[in-house]
């Protein structure tokens, strides 16, 4: 699981047919989390917002942490940061 903030938004009107319904979000890791590499695409089932700090879970975690076990997804939102010590402090 990852720490990222939230910067953008895809919308993709065209797309597998267990994405249905699925809002996707692009999430920037924080700088000491930034192993990926830059900025990765997750769908977002509990409503984060642009600038909102997430959790996201990647691999098979994120299907199953948003009930979506049969979809192709890597990266899920599955939590909204309301405070944290020390994470973010630079």
């Amino acid at each position: 699981m990852i720490v990222g903030k939230v910067v953008g938004s895809v919308v993709a009107t065209r797309k597998n047919s267990n994405l249905l319904g699925s809002k996707f979000m692009i999430v920037e890791p924080l700088k000491e989390m930034n192993s990926q590499g830059g900025r990765i695409v997750a769908v977002d089932n509990v409503g984060a917002g642009i600038g909102e700090i997430v959790l996201v879970a990647l691999g098979s975690a994120a299907r199953i942490g948003c009930d979506m076990e049969n979809a192709p997804v890597d990266a899920a939102i599955v939590g909204i940061v309301d405070h944290s010590v020390g994470l973010m402090d630079e």
